[in-house]
């Protein structure tokens, strides 16, 4: 069976896991109706999507 031959320091641990960490999520204002919203995702509150109505928005 494989094992350590010395202990892992905090340190080395810490680099391992520095990417296991929440990515911050991060929106934009919508160009037409100014709501915010994902970059290269469909407005939600008005359908818009780079310029252009794709989904009607229908109260």
């Amino acid at each position: 069976m494989a094992v350590p031959k010395r202990k892992t320091s905090p340190s080395r641990r810490g680099m391992r896991r520095s990417h296991d960490a929440l990515q911050v999520e991060s929106f934009q204002e919508c160009s037409n109706c100014g709501e915010l919203k994902r970059p290269h995702h469909l407005c939600t509150a008005c359908g818009h999507y780079n310029g252009r109505e794709i989904v009607s928005a229908e109260a």
